[in-house]
C-alpha cells in the first residue's frame, strides 16, 4: 500500500474508549478483559473505505502481540463524507494494565490508499481487580 495525501489522512478523526469488563475477567488466572468502542469520523469532502486494521497490544507485562486484519469486525465499512462509523470489539490482556494502540488502512473512492493512526489508549482494570487473589 503507497502511502499518500496526508490530506486525506488529516480528515479522518479516531477515538476509542475501553471499559473494563468484569464478567470475563479472572484476576487469578492473570485474565483482564476489556472491551473497546472505536469511533471513526469522516471531515474529509471524499467518502473513504476502511480497508484493514494493524493493532499493538502492550499486556503490561512485557508481553506485546500484534494483530492484523481486513477490516473490522468483518466488515469494511465506507464512510461518507460527514458520516461517522463506530465498531465495538475487545481484548483480553495478562495483567491488569496494559495499552492498544495502532493504525487502519483506508483506500478513497478515487483509489488513493492512506494509514491512520489510532491513537493509544489504556486498558486499565479498577483498583479491586489489580492484585491477584
Amino acid at each position: 500500500m503507497m502511502p499518500v495525501t496526508s490530506r486525506l489522512a488529516e480528515h479522518i478523526r479516531i477515538r476509542p474508549r475501553a471499559v473494563f469488563v468484569t464478567e470475563h475477567s479472572d484476576p487469578a488466572a492473570q485474565r483482564f478483559a476489556f472491551g473497546y468502542e472505536v469511533v471513526i469520523e469522516n471531515e474529509g469532502d471524499r467518502a473513504v473505505t476502511l480497508t484493514d486494521r494493524h493493532w499493538v497490544i502492550d499486556h503490561g507485562n512485557g508481553c506485546i502481540k500484534e494483530v492484523r486484519g481486513d477490516g473490522v469486525v468483518g466488515q469494511q465499512p465506507r464512510i461518507l463524507p460527514g458520516d461517522r462509523y463506530a465498531y465495538r470489539s475487545g481484548a483480553v490482556i495478562e495483567s491488569p494494565a496494559g495499552r492498544m494502540r495502532g493504525d487502519y488502512g483506508f483506500i478513497s473512492d478515487a483509489g488513493e490508499t492512506f494509514r491512520v493512526t489510532i491513537p493509544e489508549f489504556d486498558l486499565v482494570a479498577p483498583a479491586a481487580f489489580r492484585h491477584i487473589h
